[in-house]
């Protein structure tokens, strides 16, 4: 007995997996009359575990980070939340190759912990996305501000136009603006870090600073310190970091519309790690080098303010005329590939929960293009929510749509861990040998455990300095609390509700009753697929290899 994508129970081998069901087999297409394009190449696919998740939370909400915590906390907070990644997009990797299914890691909540627990992780991601789309395009009509002020209604308008549009050529419009985008963004961090390099050394003639070195790690007349406001600075870096962070989980998510997820998907997962040293952490160390931590400027670097941007504060600080009107112009570009992304994550994810039955009929729906119609639709309709900006109570509103997405991030990484261990669990149930898996995450299921525990803590932190914030009284307001932690509530009611739904009294699905084999992909019947690596290539050759 196996259970099915519904949490049914069926005999192995009483009948196939029927079309609608959820998670089915989307390489090898079934009897619908449309399916998800399989139009992601590896290059895509490359450029969505990393272009997803540079932005504003990395380019700006990292500045707040370091007023608040120091450049020491902000260094280490971002590192503990990029193993948590590294360990989380392993164990999704290992999923991913062998279920290559529509909905991902929401389905693999669904077949492996429990069906209320995926439910309300799928919608909790979906709405998540939903609600961030509208903010994304809001950062980006702030960002013009830096040059002239304009109304930002006519910038707003102007952005989601432009989505608009990139949505009418599919998987293969939104995977193309990926790859352009995620270029200039790697581009800019890494000249950002060769500049700051040079900044520090004092090798900028117009910077009376001279020789840096880590002179605000501890500079305590000036106020600049490597840990500021002690362990509530340490624990408020998680949240931001968390932010800055989101999205690399899309390339999972992107597993069902790849053209070959055998070999794309590994390598995606297999260069997280340098791409997390790389582009976050060096970046950062650098940033906290010659930005001092005391500047009266951080103090509103948030959401898309980019004149508060540490990056282009460290730019203006060096005296570099011009430059830092180029970096607010990256801001703005990296800003817009998260939109685009918010397009991607959204969409796919309510196409595939309709598909299974957690979610209205019509949004399963796919036209002759391969493209998800209604939630395509919905989403173009909840970026008009942008506009309430433009209200004199339209702030207060736009803070707590964004308050449901807080935390999302956690839970779904959370989830992605516990169902590659439940996973492995049940795999070792059936007999099954590790052999057999044509990925393995390079962590093992031990580096799930370890994710799945710095999520924990990352949460714990979160809550101790929501409930004690700095600078303010026990409790700090009931209303900051809640805006910062009422994504736990949401995610209790929607397994709540779906257990009421179903009239299911259980929990947890039981390891010798998963389905191991729905959606699971025969990659020997593919040709080419274990075609062997050339083993003599260029320098050039390897460098373009481990970019894409």
């Amino acid at each position: 007995m196996v259970n099915t994508a519904y949490g049914e129970k069926v005999a192995d081998d009483s009948k196939e997996a029927t079309p609608t069901d959820l998670g089915h087999d989307v390489e090898e297409g079934t009897h619908e009359p449309a399916k998800l394009s399989r139009g992601l190449q590896g290059r895509h696919m490359q450029m969505i575990a990393i272009g997803g998740s540079i932005g504003a939370g990395l380019f700006v909400g990292s500045g707040s980070s370091l007023q608040s915590g120091g450049p020491a906390s902000l260094l280490l907070g971002f590192i503990i939340i990029g193993v948590m990644l590294l360990c989380t997009v392993q164990a999704l990797g290992e999923l991913a190759v062998l279920y290559p299914v529509n909905g991902a890691f929401y389905v693999y909540g669904v077949r492996f912990i429990d069906p209320a627990w995926g439910f309300a992780m799928g919608w909790q991601y979906a709405i998540g996305w939903l609600i961030t789309l509208p903010f994304e395009i809001t950062a980006a009509g702030l960002t013009i501000d830096y040059w002239h002020h304009y109304n930002i209604g006519i910038w707003i308008a102007v952005f989601l136009t432009t989505l608009i549009i990139v949505q009418f050529f599919g998987v293969k419009g939104y995977g193309e603006v990926e790859f352009v985008l995620g270029i200039i963004k790697i581009i800019a961090v890494l000249g950002f870090i060769i500049f700051g390099i040079v900044v520090d050394c004092g090798g900028v003639p117009g910077d009376d600073r001279g020789y840096i070195g880590f002179r605000y790690w501890d500079d305590t007349e000036h106020g600049n310190r490597a840990f500021r406001n002690g362990f509530k600075g340490f624990c408020s870096v998680f949240v931001n970091a968390a932010f800055a962070f989101g999205g690399t989980e899309l390339v999972g998510l992107a597993a069902a519309e790849a053209a070959n997820p055998r070999k794309s998907l590994p390598k995606a997962t297999k260069q997280v790690f340098w791409r997390i040293t790389g582009f976050y952490v060096v970046s950062l160390l650098i940033m906290g080098l010659i930005v001092p931590n005391s500047s009266p400027d951080l103090l509103n670097s948030s959401g898309a303010n980019t004149k508060a941007s540490p990056f282009v504060l460290a730019i203006e600080y060096a005296g570099v005329r011009g430059l830092p009107s180029v970096f607010n112009a990256v801001i703005t570009i990296s800003v817009m590939s998260v939109a685009n992304s918010c397009t991607y994550g959204s969409t796919r994810t309510m196409q595939a929960l309709a598909q299974g039955g957690m979610g209205p009929k019509f949004l399963s729906w796919i036209d002759k293009k391969g493209r998800p119609v209604w939630p395509v639709v919905i989403q173009m309709a909840f970026g008009l929510l942008a506009f309430i900006n433009e209200a004199e109570t339209g702030s207060t509103v736009f803070n707590w749509l964004l308050a449901l997405t807080g935390l999302s991030s956690f839970f779904v990484w959370g989830s992605i861990c516990l169902s590659h261990i439940r996973f492995r669990a049940g795999w070792k149930a059936a007999g099954r040998s590790l052999d057999d898996l044509p990925f393995r995450s390079q962590v093992g299921v031990y580096g799930s455990y370890l994710g799945l525990f710095l999520v924990v803590i990352s949460l714990a932190a979160t809550f101790y300095v929501d409930l004690f914030p700095i600078g303010g009284t026990p409790t700090g307001g009931a209303e900051s609390f809640f805006e910062g932690y009422i994504a736990a509530p949401i995610a209790i009611a929607l397994f709540v509700f779906w257990k009421l739904w179903t009239r299911d009294t259980g929990f947890l699905v039981k390891v010798h009753e998963m389905d191991l084999d729905t959606g699971r992909r025969d990659f020997q019947d593919i040709p080419g697929d274990d075609e062997p690596e050339p083993r003599h290539m260029s320098v050039g050759r390897r460098v373009s290899r481990a970019l894409f």
